[in-house]
């Protein structure tokens, strides 16, 4: 693709400068991209209403064309105008988790594109909490398309270097707004059918959802392998948040995985590789050697998922051949972070 100029400016998380926050919504209503912080990850956003903007994401980003895109609103009036009906589980959901981490899977209204849908029925539409994102949104005065500002199939972005590592040349705008919260992508709930649906695990947890629902699901994608899957989601289909080296996760008894990694290193260190080990503040002393990263602690798994892609992309800039990865357990937002790693070592997990 033709490079384009990228302007790169830095505001504060909660007091963005509203000059700045001016030239992005400039940008978007012009039909350029501008990528910017959210509690969850970096996002690259155009003006939904804009085809050929819609386009310069796909194009940006190296996306496949049927993978959809997330909407991003200020407020829940703009809702109405892009899907059939809000029922009342909707709104009950709605009024419990946004402005947050959670997208909405609704039956989208004639006004949205097919062209961010992936030319599905439904539509993905979430309310971020990020005083940044939400002020873009709010003086660009549309709803706005965004997915991860990374390139398709690399960690997500977690702050503004990874963006500008992945993207300069590419896009119109590059906000850094520090580091993100969460760090890991939005739930998404598909409330388009009766029994809701979670098809991608983030920051609103199963646990957090059942609270308000008398039954949630988790998509058979979630469970199963998704080769053949027609994506309703962002994340369902392609290998997603990949590492350049060859990465395995080891799941099962935590007092079980450091001996199976130690025994597989010295296997892989025979035959000449050079080894990265993802470990967690209980475990990193039961390894010894070079390019161990702690990723968090086991007994805060919010700190886990907030250091993931990070972790990730360190890994990239040691040029290690092989990730040897501890998995988690699956509950709270254990679930998205197995979920990532999963997706990241492309379903190459062991059990021990």
């Amino acid at each position: 693709m033709v490079r384009i100029e990228t302007i790169v400016e830095k505001v504060e998380k909660d007091n963005p400068d509203i000059k700045t926050i001016y030239k992005a919504a400039d940008i978007i209503k012009k039909g350029g991209v501008v990528a910017f912080p959210t509690e969850t990850v970096y996002g690259l956003g155009a003006n939904s209403f804009d085809d050929k903007a819609i386009d310069k994401i796909f194009i940006a980003k190296g996306r496949p064309q049927d993978n959809p895109l997330i909407l991003h609103v200020n407020n829940v009036e703009e809702v109405y105008l892009l899907v059939e009906t809000v029922d009342k589980k909707a709104k009950k959901v709605m009024e419990s988790f946004w402005p947050g981490p959670l997208t909405l899977i609704f039956k989208k209204s004639e006004k949205v594109s097919k062209k961010l849908t992936g030319g599905l029925s439904t539509v993905a539409i979430r309310m971020p909490k990020h005083k940044i994102a939400s002020e873009i949104i709010k003086y660009s005065k549309v709803p706005i398309a965004a997915p991860s500002a990374n390139l398709s199939g690399k960690p997500s972005p977690t702050n503004a270097e990874h963006v500008i590592r992945d993207l300069y040349g590419r896009v119109d705008m590059i906000i850094d707004g520090g580091d993100t919260g969460i760090g890991v992508e939005s739930t998404v709930l598909d409330i388009s059918q009766d029994i809701p649906t979670i098809l991608r695990p983030g920051g609103v947890t199963y646990e957090d959802l059942i609270k308000i629902f008398p039954k949630v699901e988790y998509d058979q994608s979630i469970i199963k392998d998704d080769e053949d899957i027609v994506p309703k989601s962002p994340g369902q289909k392609y290998k997603h948040y990949a590492p350049k080296a060859k990465m395995i996760v080891f799941s099962g008894n935590i007092e079980d995985i450091p001996s199976a990694i130690k025994k597989y290193s010295k296997k892989a260190e025979e035959e000449g590789k050079k080894l990265g080990i993802m470990a967690t503040e209980e475990t990193k002393k039961e390894y010894s050697g070079e390019n161990i990263l702690v990723v968090g602690s086991r007994k805060e798994k919010d700190t886990i998922a907030k250091n993931l892609f990070k972790v990730l992309r360190q890994f990239d800039d040691l040029n290690v051949d092989i990730i040897l990865a501890e998995g988690v357990d699956t509950t709270g937002i254990g679930t998205a972070i197995m979920n990532r790693m999963k997706k990241a070592c492309g379903g190459n997990i062991i059990k021990v």
